[in-house]
């Protein structure tokens, strides 16, 4: 026994020192010695591009997000409002020509002189919405224009035959009457307080599907040069708008009416996300006038005008391109009895300089007819001050708009 420990001290070295360099290099086992609990680490040195480095920028801290702000769900909202939206169905009779083997004498003698067959056919054609008790609904022209028969079916199930009151065409606005025992009505709201940014909601009967709903915001308001009306100012919305939708209801989040859904900008024919909207205002105004005078009364001066662009405005020694030229004067119209021109500048309408044409069309529009109403021009360099009797606006006869 005592002859075999000499061989054993070789090996309890070895492990000894094996413990040790463990110890020592802890990665040889894969982990970090932990540091003494009483070391601190040392504070690592700055570089000293560091200590020469520009301010913190100052940067605007968002307040926190208050989840309770808006609603998650529109429901209360459509509640409210889909009930006054109908749809609009019309009737139209078309002639089908006869077989074309009736041109033979041989054949009439069996089955005699065959007329072309007269059939009425229905189609929708878009939608309305309910806006009085005493059942007047507001749509487009363009969705009734040529109907011989308007039929209008409401969300409920009932369905009725409707009047054609009247129409604007100018406006793309038409007023029709229904007679249904406490039909829904929808709320009106002030578009005037519509803001660039709110929810909106279109409400209408795209494609012939059925009441559908869409939501966005109001993208821009008091769009106008659109050519699509000769009085323009729309609510423009990213709320989807497709063909039948036309003549529907744009709500705001509490189920009142902001707008008459009117029009798109489209490549393919369906919603792009530029959808035009009749503010409710100018339906108000345009519903009372065609209720109670039975057209929609504007003031006129009998004039075709031009944009003034800055070649047009130095030719005519102006130094801004403000006002109109006048292009063509109306026979015996206001401005032809005043005594206006064609080459005429018209540069202010009643103390107002002409800064925007359609603007000025629109206000004097809103003159009553019969008002005197002073107007500068600018014939051969001069200024002239010139009165006339406002008259009222000949509705002219014009096609439909391409819209849905």
């Amino acid at each position: 026994m005592r002859r075999a420990l000499p061989y054993l001290w070789p090996i309890v070295i070895g492990l000894l020192l094996a413990i040790a360099l463990l110890n020592a290099f802890p990665q040889l086992l894969g982990r970090r010695a932990a540091p003494p609990e009483a070391a601190a680490p040392s504070p690592r040195p700055a570089p000293a591009a560091e200590a020469t480095s520009r301010p913190a920028p100052s940067l605007r801290q968002a307040d926190p997000l208050d989840r309770g702000q808006g609603p998650v769900s529109y429901s209360a909202a459509v509640e409210k409002a889909a009930p006054a939206v109908v749809n609009i169905y019309s009737s139209r009779v078309v002639e089908r020509d006869a077989h074309p083997l009736m041109s033979d004498p041989f054949f009439r003698q069996f089955f005699g002189d065959d007329q072309p067959r007269r059939r009425r056919m229905l189609s929708s054609l878009g939608s309305g919405v309910i806006v009085s008790e005493d059942g007047y609904v507001l749509t487009n022209h363009h969705v009734i224009r040529g109907a011989d028969q308007i039929q209008v079916a409401l969300r409920d199930g009932r369905e009725t035959l409707a009047e054609v009151v009247g129409t604007d065409p100018e406006s793309d606005l038409a007023v029709l009457r229904i007679d249904l025992e406490d039909p829904p009505v929808i709320a009106l709201a002030d578009s005037r307080r519509v803001a660039i940014g709110d929810v909106s909601l279109a409400i209408g009967n795209p494609f012939g599907v059925g009441q559908t709903v869409t939501m966005g915001i109001i993208s821009a308001t008091g769009r106008s040069h659109l050519g699509l009306n000769a009085y323009e100012d729309f609510i423009q919305t990213d709320a989807a708008i497709n063909p039948g939708n036309s003549g529907g209801a744009l709500i705001d989040p509490q189920g009142a009416l902001v707008g008459i859904n009117t029009a798109i900008f489209s490549r393919s024919g369906g919603s792009q996300g530029i959808g035009f909207a009749i503010p409710a205002n100018l339906a108000r105004n345009i519903l009372e006038e065609i209720v109670t005078r039975g057209r929609v009364v504007r003031g006129w001066l009998g004039v075709e005008a031009q944009e003034l662009n800055p070649e047009l405005a130095a030719s005519f020694g102006l130094e801004a391109p403000g006002g109109v030229i006048i292009s063509g004067v109306i026979p015996d119209g206001p401005a032809d009895r005043a005594g206006l021109q064609p080459g005429d500048v018209l540069l202010e309408v009643d103390d107002r300089p002409i800064l925007d044409p359609r603007q000025t069309m629109s206000d004097i529009a809103a003159v009553a007819p019969g008002t005197r109403l002073p107007v500068t021009v600018v014939r051969g360099g001069e200024r002239l001050e010139v009165t006339l009797r406002v008259a009222e606006r000949p509705t002219p006869a014009r096609p439909a708009p391409t819209t849905p």
